[in-house]
């Protein structure tokens, strides 16, 4: 004969914890697509001087910054109120601007590298004395492609 027992209390079924991992990697999947990585820490505040002839870059992945501006509130007690210079993340010289040009290059596939182009973000405050100083620079160093860095406005009609 059979022995019966009385009634138990009942279990709650265990969660299907099939699609959880679907779900954790389509979100995983969203992120790193709508994610932009942030090319540097600006030391340097920059308020772009006004063009009439302005146009886009078509390839901002072979582009290198220089820096030209007065440095942020936090740095100005090290570096002053004067316009300074910023490659990456780095406080420089005129000086040292062909070694970036060549460690630029050198992070840059060979095919690649003639397209390189040197982009210069000036405050509009910044002296043209600096700004030319650096274009003899990357003259120098073989750095032709030079891109200005504006934002648009209006041009004056007479």
């Amino acid at each position: 004969m059979a022995r019966f027992t009385g009634k138990k209390a009942k279990e709650t079924p265990g969660l299907n914890m099939g699609s959880m991992s679907d779900i954790i990697f389509m979100l995983l999947f969203f992120f790193m697509v709508i994610t932009t990585m942030r090319e540097s820490t600006l030391f340097v505040k920059i308020t772009p001087p006004q063009g009439t002839e302005v146009s886009k870059l078509e390839k901002k992945s072979l582009v290198s910054y220089i820096n030209i501006g007065a440095p942020i509130p936090q740095y100005q007690a090290k570096y002053g109120t004067e316009p300074i210079i910023q490659l990456n993340d780095q406080i420089a010289e005129v000086s040292d601007i062909a070694q970036f040009v060549e460690l630029e290059r050198a992070a840059r596939p060979e095919p690649d590298r003639p397209f390189l182009t040197m982009a210069i973000k000036a405050d509009q405050t910044a002296k043209m004395g600096m700004i030319s100083d650096i274009k003899q620079e990357l003259r120098g160093a073989g750095a032709f492609k030079i891109f200005y860095n504006a934002r648009k406005g209006v041009a004056d009609q007479k």
